[in-house]
């Protein structure tokens, strides 16, 4: 058959680790073959980042801006650990939350069901999809190491001069102190896709956060949800029947426990950070969850939810055999093309996409599947492949529905 023809490119943002030997082979065996592949390349390696100082990730989220579709691989936040291992310069922040700053996005996560990878908790029949604010909190903070005995201060000076101070803490020896902030313009940009993409899916929506001790900063979240609830969205949630429900995250956490699902729920940056991370544990997999960012005007970023695989990186540099989920991976790939083809009007390549999604599926359904989900599945006859096997049995599946 002949490739199918892309219009616009994709911004591709390459990673680390095993997720950037998983990124290669998904290129080289799933898509190259049969789409003429246009990309924006960015290399997002931790190497490449210290080289430019990480201008290069600013530079890949202005270009995602411009080309409205993007796709990236699993990246390193450095530790100390790592900046000693890779003798960086510095600890770099976060790649994706400088990518999801500059989009100024909310990310929404969703597990990937199949037959025979059921969900830990009993009482799920249906996904829940997360959705994450992509701004500021302690992805943006600033952090000092208090060296002694001395009174810390928050001080704010309005563009007037004038100051206002509050007493953080009087310390009587040495300690530490983090500052945070957000903008009331992103919190609305959040609440307001959190309201669409329930609306879009027919689904109710929950918000959660913790104001009876955060009295001002979570509660000017609960606020602007609610604000925005009763003027725009009640009506039109009211008319599908479906509603908007906020209440404290120990709270939301219980429910969610004996929800059987099927909602979307919102959560502060760090909150739903963590809450992806043990909703995509207990729906079976962390390489079984889909990642996506989108913004207020319409940009689109696929990722996978996971890291990058360490552990099994250190193993292939050893020339040993792996068995690495590639599903998360895979799915960034097809949800990024599927969307490229929706807005340049390509159906050839939206139907690639849910061809791929149907490989997928129907390869770990027959019971070829990586090491992870052999040693949770139901079904029986289960063959465990290595990272590679994996890959190409999803390329076999995948020629037969083409």
């Amino acid at each position: 058959m002949a490739k199918i023809q892309m219009k616009t490119p994709l911004v591709e943002m390459d990673g680390d680790e095993m997720t950037r030997i998983i990124w290669q082979m998904i290129k080289d065996d799933l898509l190259i073959p049969y789409i003429d592949l246009k990309t924006e390349y960015y290399d997002l390696g931790l190497k490449k980042r210290d080289e430019t100082d990480d201008r290069i990730t600013t530079e890949a989220a202005e270009a995602a801006k411009k080309y409205g579709v993007s796709v990236k691989c699993a990246t390193i936040t450095p530790n100390d650990a790592r900046v000693k291992e890779y003798g960086l310069k510095r600890m770099y922040r976060s790649p994706n939350g400088t990518i999801r700053a500059i989009l100024d996005g909310t990310v929404f996560r969703a597990p990937i069901l199949v037959s025979g990878i059921e969900p830990y908790v009993r009482s799920w029949k249906k996904p829940i999809t997360l959705a994450r604010h992509a701004y500021g909190d302690v992805y943006r903070n600033t952090e000092f190491r208090v060296p002694g005995a001395g009174k810390a201060e928050l001080v704010f000076t309005g563009e007037d001069g004038r100051e206002s101070r509050q007493t953080i803490f009087d310390f009587k020896g040495p300690g530490i102190i983090q500052g945070m902030h957000n903008k009331d313009d992103s919190i609305e940009s959040f609440a307001r896709s959190c309201f669409n993409y329930a609306l879009s899916v027919k689904q109710d929506l929950w918000f959660s956060t913790k104001d009876t001790i955060s009295k001002t900063y979570d509660a000017r979240f609960r606020d602007i949800f609610q604000n925005l609830y009763d003027a725009e969205y009640k009506e039109k949630m009211d008319a599908i029947g479906t509603t908007y429900f906020y209440t404290l995250i120990d709270d939301a956490v219980a429910r969610v426990i004996r929800s059987e699902g099927g909602f979307v729920w919102a959560l502060k940056n760090y909150d739903g950070d963590v809450m992806s991370d043990m909703m995509a544990t207990a729906f079976g997999s962390l390489a079984m969850m889909t990642s996506i960012l989108v913004s207020p005007d319409g940009n689109y970023e696929y990722e996978a939810a996971h890291g990058t695989v360490q552990r099994h990186y250190y193993k292939y540099l050893k020339g040993e055999k792996t068995s690495t989920n590639s599903v998360a991976t895979i799915y960034a790939w097809t949800g990024a093309l599927r969307k490229r083809g929706e807005l340049d009007g390509i159906n050839e390549l939206v139907h690639f996409a849910d061809c791929l999604d149907k490989a997928v599926i129907n390869t770990i359904e027959s019971g070829k599947m990586t090491g992870d989900l052999a040693l949770i599945t139901t079904n029986k006859n289960v063959q465990k492949l290595d990272t590679e096997g994996f890959i190409l049995a999803v390329r076999d599946e995948l020629g037969e529905l083409i």
